[in-house]
């Protein structure tokens, strides 16, 4: 099978950035501390994730990971994506730039998840695993794991957040589609489901519930494991096929990006396009700046703080130390879903603790506008989560005087918006909600957090 297109080779490596930054491999907290909650609580838990997968996400040792040869036999089917050059867009701005786009949203899944969904299926149906089950925000995750799934035999079970699915109900039919079992969390079905209920009557939901979920289940089965659809490394390690070829694309033309642009949720994304660029600008001895995109409604980079804190609501995941608003705190039900994740990924929590790379938030009707923009000016209709980072490029576009070296600028395209008609037409008629922060929700979110790491603290000490 064919793994070229127009003179572009798919990877036949993932790209460890670990071996570039070794000083951010391990954030969690020590698992000899003892977090009194509800009684003494167990850091240690039933390993979800098989050897392979470990060591993706652990080992600094090599500069490359191989990938598997059933592998690239399945990117074929989709990948390369494209790369272009927004030439159209350029004119309509009216901007002293060059901007250019990877648009990951050709395949079945829509987005870049079925590139590390592909992955884990792979690795955990030769771990002899049966059955994975995971959370889903807007459900490009869901989608793509229950294709995953079915392509390794294995069954599928969603917790998609319930003011995503009521948003978008056409990702449920396609994860049940590829045979998926589908609930809408917070559900009646788990414990966890049932207490987040309590404070969330009207079932907006959050990753972290949706994600507590579905480990509560994976916890309860012998052959039955937990996914995860961004945030560890191993699944930023996936998406360097993004960054990679983008590389390559843009050599092809001569070019070399001074920023590259994608939204953040928790960071698959915008790792897997911009950490390989990283590489290359120093090989180069080019400057490269990588700007992250963050929901206003959702801003852990921007308002968030620095510290311990745990990914959901099982208690029984271990703690990492990241850029996060809480676990208690509840973004509004924007229509970019994929981004309401309260935390980032550790490794690039502490990137950006070391101001490794910049962040701005973005209002949703700002950023809707801006795919609005995109798909009358390109004829691509952006996911709402790729349309911040559309929206992103184009203020660092207009920023650029009119008298200075043009800026090359280039933009992952994440997934298309097909699902998100409701929402564009909102963006339209200006008639979407406000998704300004509830101030006091996050005020109190974040004061959890803190009492969380002087627990943390006073508890190392008493260790030590």
């Amino acid at each position: 099978m064919s793994r070229h297109s127009q003179g572009i080779s798919i990877p036949k490596q993932w790209c460890n950035f670990l071996f570039d930054y070794p000083q951010y491999a391990v954030h969690d907290v020590p698992k000899e501390v003892s977090l009194p909650s509800n009684g003494a609580r167990k850091v240690s838990i039933v390993p979800q994730q098989p050897l392979s997968l470990v060591t993706q996400s652990n080992s600094t040792r090599e500069p490359y990971h191989e990938i598997p040869e059933r592998l690239l036999e399945l990117y074929a089917q989709y990948r390369p994506t494209p790369l272009r050059r927004a030439r159209q867009l350029e004119q309509r701005l009216g901007v002293n730039a060059r901007l250019y786009y990877k648009y990951e949203g050709l395949n079945v899944s829509g987005s870049h998840k079925l590139n590390s969904a592909i992955a884990q299926a792979y690795y955990y149906a030769k771990a002899g695993v049966e059955e994975l089950v995971t959370g889903t925000g807007a459900g490009q995750w869901g989608t793509a794991l229950a294709y995953a799934c079915k392509l390794f035999g294995l069954r599928c079970t969603v917790f998609m957040v319930g003011a995503s699915l009521r948003q978008k109900p056409q990702r449920r039919a396609m994860m049940e589609l590829f045979g998926a079992t589908v609930h809408e969390s917070p559900s009646d079905v788990t414990d966890v489901g049932r207490k987040a209920l309590q404070r969330d009557p009207g079932r907006i939901g959050s990753l972290a519930t949706a994600t507590g979920e579905a480990l509560e289940i994976a916890h309860g089965g012998k052959r039955i494991r937990f996914a995860v659809g961004s945030g560890e490394n191993c699944v930023l390690l996936h998406q360097t096929l993004i960054g990679s070829e983008a590389i390559e694309q843009m050599g092809a033309l001569g070019e070399f990006p001074e920023y590259v642009v994608a939204c953040m949720g928790a960071g698959s994304n915008f790792g897997g396009v911009g950490l390989p660029f990283l590489r290359a600008a120093r090989e180069r001895q080019r400057q490269l700046r990588l700007v992250a995109v963050e929901p206003a409604a959702c801003p852990k980079l921007t308002r968030g703080v620095y510290a311990y804190d745990i990914n959901d609501f099982s208690g029984t995941t271990p703690i990492h130390r990241m850029y996060t608003l809480g676990s208690h705190y509840i973004a509004p039900p924007i229509f970019a879903g994929g981004l309401r994740y309260h935390g980032t990924s550790s490794f690039l929590s502490a990137m950006y603790a070391d101001k490794g790379f910049d962040a701005l938030a973005v209002p949703q009707p700002d950023a809707l506008g801006a795919g609005l923009l995109f798909a009358e000016s390109e004829g691509i209709l952006p996911a709402p989560e790729s349309a911040h980072a559309v929206a992103g490029a184009i203020r660092l576009a207009r920023e650029n005087p009119a008298d200075a070296p043009p800026r090359v600028i280039l933009m992952n395209i994440s997934g298309h918006g097909f699902f998100d008609l409701s929402a564009y037409e909102r963006a339209r008629t200006n008639t979407l909600e406000s998704d300004l922060p509830d101030d006091a929700m996050l005020t109190e979110s974040l004061r959890h957090v803190h009492e969380f790491n002087a627990r943390i603290e006073q508890s190392s000490s008493r260790e030590s």
